[in-house]
Formats: C-alpha cells, sequence, structure tokens
C-alpha cells in the first residue's frame, strides 16, 4: 500500500462498520502511542468522528485534529456565495419498500427563505444485503454512489406526488420541475464537473464518474447568476429559467415596494421639511410685518 510506504508504518483500512462499532479498538493503544485517523473532508463532518473524540477525551487520550477541505465549503465553487446556503440536506438510497421524503421539507424551507441547499447524495460501501440481516455469515452489496440524476429523479417523483396528493405546501416557493439546480461531481479534482440547469433536465445529466453533490438554488444575487452561465447551456437558457422562478419574482417584489417605500418616505420627509420652512418663514415675515 502507497499510504503505508510514506508514512513507514502500518495502515488500516478504517470502514464505516469499524469506525461505527469498533471505537474501542481504535483508540486502544492511542495512551501510549501516537494514532492517527484519517478521512475525506473535514473530521467534523460526520457525527461519527465527534463521537469519537468525545470516547478518547472519556479515556483521558488527548486529541489534535487537523481541518481539511470539505464539500460544506468547497461547494462554493458554483458561485453560489455560502451565506446564502440554508440547512444542508441528506438524500437517501429509496427501495421499493423504504422511500423518505422529509429531506424535501427542508428544501422547501430553504426556499421559502430564498436560501440555497446543499443535498449530500448517498453513498453505500460495505452495506449489508437485506438477507444477509437474517444469517449469521454477512454479505454485503456492491459498492454504489448516488448520482445527481438519480437524486434529481426522486425530487420530482416527490414533487409529482405531493402534486397529486394536494399536500404541495408553499406553492410559490416550492421546488418544481424549472428550479435551478446546480449538479457538481468530484469537486477539487482535475475532473471536476459542474452544470447548472433545471431539475427536469438534471434527471438526463450525467456527470460520470462520483462523488457528486447536488444543489437547489434559492434567491440569486447578480453575482452568482454571472458566476453561474459558465456551467448553464447559455446565458439565455440560465436567464429563462430564473425569469420564471417565483423566488426571484419575489425577490424583485420586495427590492421594489423598498424603493417605493424609500422614496415615499423620503418625499414625506422632503414636504415636511418644506413645510416646517414655510411655517418658519411665515412666522418670521409676521414678526417683522408686526415690529413694522
Amino acid at each position: 500500500m502507497r499510504q503505508e510506504q510514506f508514512y513507514e508504518c502500518p495502515v488500516i483500512l478504517a470502514d464505516r462498520e469499524l469506525v461505527e462499532q469498533g471505537s474501542d479498538e481504535i483508540l486502544r493503544d492511542a495512551l501510549t502511542k501516537n494514532i492517527a485517523f484519517l478521512v475525506v473532508g473535514d473530521p467534523f463532518g460526520a457525527t461519527t468522528h465527534t463521537d469519537l473524540v468525545l470516547r478518547a477525551q472519556e479515556a483521558g487520550i488527548p486529541c489534535q485534529v487537523v481541518h481539511n477541505a470539505s464539500i460544506m465549503n468547497a461547494i462554493g465553487c458554483c458561485g453560489l456565495q455560502l451565506y446564502s446556503f440554508g440547512e444542508t440536506v441528506s438524500i437517501p438510497y429509496w427501495t421499493d419498500t423504504w422511500q423518505p421524503d422529509s429531506f424535501y421539507d427542508k428544501i422547501a424551507s430553504n426556499r421559502s427563505r430564498g436560501l440555497h441547499t446543499l443535498c449530500l447524495l448517498d453513498i453505500r460501501v460495505k452495506e449489508p444485503t437485506t438477507e444477509s440481516l437474517t444469517k449469521k455469515k454477512k454479505e454485503y452489496q456492491a459498492p454504489c454512489y448516488m448520482s445527481v440524476s438519480e437524486a434529481a429523479h426522486q425530487l420530482l417523483q416527490i414533487i409529482k406526488r405531493r402534486k397529486e396528493t394536494g399536500d404541495h405546501q408553499n406553492r410559490d416557493v416550492i421546488a418544481s420541475e424549472k428550479t435551478l439546480c446546480v449538479g457538481v461531481a468530484r469537486v477539487g479534482s482535475p475532473s471536476q464537473k459542474i452544470v447548472a440547469c433545471s431539475l427536469e433536465e438534471m434527471r438526463t445529466t450525467d456527470l460520470g464518474s462520483p462523488l457528486h453533490s447536488l444543489v437547489i438554488a434559492g434567491r440569486l444575487q447578480p453575482l452568482e447568476l454571472e458566476y453561474l452561465v459558465q456551467f448553464a447551456a447559455s446565458k439565455e437558457a440560465l436567464e429563462q429559467l430564473t425569469a420564471s422562478d417565483p423566488i426571484l419574482i419575489q425577490s424583485l417584489i420586495k427590492i421594489s415596494t423598498s424603493l417605493l417605500v424609500d422614496i415615499s418616505n423620503k418625499s414625506l420627509l422632503l414636504i415636511s421639511i418644506f413645510f416646517s420652512w414655510s411655517l418658519s418663514m411665515a412666522a418670521s415675515g409676521f414678526s417683522r410685518t408686526s415690529r413694522g
């Protein structure tokens, strides 16, 4: 293994099962040796790693954390401002009998406030098969990584179902087939790829090998819109999507209303000042006339 040659020490591949169930094994020699736990992304990007630190602290083992880049901040590569993101959601793989959709409500909540949503897509590595759960011998599914097209397909199914059942809250701001979204793949690598299009178009978009993430756009600032153009089919196509987005329309209405109120307030202020000045001048003239 190249890592062992580089570090000049044994390297153990810690899969999900070992990290979640074998933390004692990881921490066993940490009181007498330096043990390094290497992860992809930032160490605190997963609750499992937070739990590992807590266990180490309880055992009196000193910990030093070296932070790393994560999709949580690297997603800024698509041009959407990080401070304009709302709650991050995870989209899991569906099965025939398990199809959760609670993450959709969080996307709707973010969009109702004009915020973007980063969707983390499911990764299945060394997942036990349903049949093996009833056996003593464990059997694992083949590794699979959700693509942006699969995520978009599930989202569109949820939208269709909610429309059919009438459970489509926040109609004016909730995601639809024409909602602008951004798909990213292999962020930070030489083969990084980014595509901006509608949710419907994302369903048939192939970004190649994993890892993928999906962003459901909220209210766009002019700079964000300008940056996204390079990832869209054309500037016209992007403008057409954003022009019909209720989030952007509401944004324009709010801006226009604010300007009107601001202008009205200034007008009232000017009228008030002029009226006060007129009264002052009239009083001054009346005073001079009286003295004359």
